[in-house]
């Protein structure tokens, strides 16, 4: 299972945390919803957790908040953050993007763990770096270096951020 945290996985990392973790990139405040702080925040992740109460969001500058409560609402959430009072305090967060610490979950392939790794066949034999991870409805692609593609659902193994390792079917590679 691919766990994507951006849309496309382009742009993955941010500024660190305190402790010198890279920060992902999860979403965004879109604009105020209703008089009592409330925020609707897009999420860029397909991680609803990002929003589950109790957890805290990072803005680029550094500023945390931690959400109080959250509830789905037309493919984005409501969310309450603590210390975000009324809806001047709520309009003043329009826009803001939002980051957070990786997640760890030993079942998932991260794709900001993905970029840069080097790509070898069952074989041993290199087929390029990983330079993006494009979505795609039927299985999210490996874009490397030379512009191949390779649907996520060949990966076989991963050592984040050193090597993938794909079996993909004869003729998947070969420029026409």
């Amino acid at each position: 299972m691919v766990a994507s945290e951006t849309d496309a996985e382009t742009d993955a990392d941010a500024d660190a945390d305190a402790d010198g973790t890279a920060l992902l990139h999860v979403g965004r405040m879109v604009k105020p919803h209703g008089l009592k702080g409330d925020v609707i925040v897009s999420l860029t992740t397909n991680r609803d957790e990002r929003v589950a109460p109790g957890s805290v969001l990072t803005t680029a500058d550094g500023r945390e908040y931690r959400v109080a409560r959250s509830s789905a609402h037309q493919g984005r959430f409501i969310v309450t953050f603590d210390g975000v009072n009324g809806i001047d305090a709520a309009d003043a967060l329009r826009g803001t993007e939002l980051y957070a610490s990786p997640m760890e979950d030993p079942d998932a392939l991260w794709v900001h763990d993905l970029i840069g790794a080097v790509v070898v066949d069952t074989e041993g034999v290199e087929l390029g770096s990983v330079v993006s991870v494009e979505a795609n409805p039927a299985s999210d692609l490996l874009v490397l270096a030379d512009g191949g593609l390779i649907p996520l659902r060949f990966v076989v193994t991963s050592v984040p951020g050193e090597t993938v390792t794909v079996d993909v079917p004869d003729g998947l590679l070969d420029l026409a």
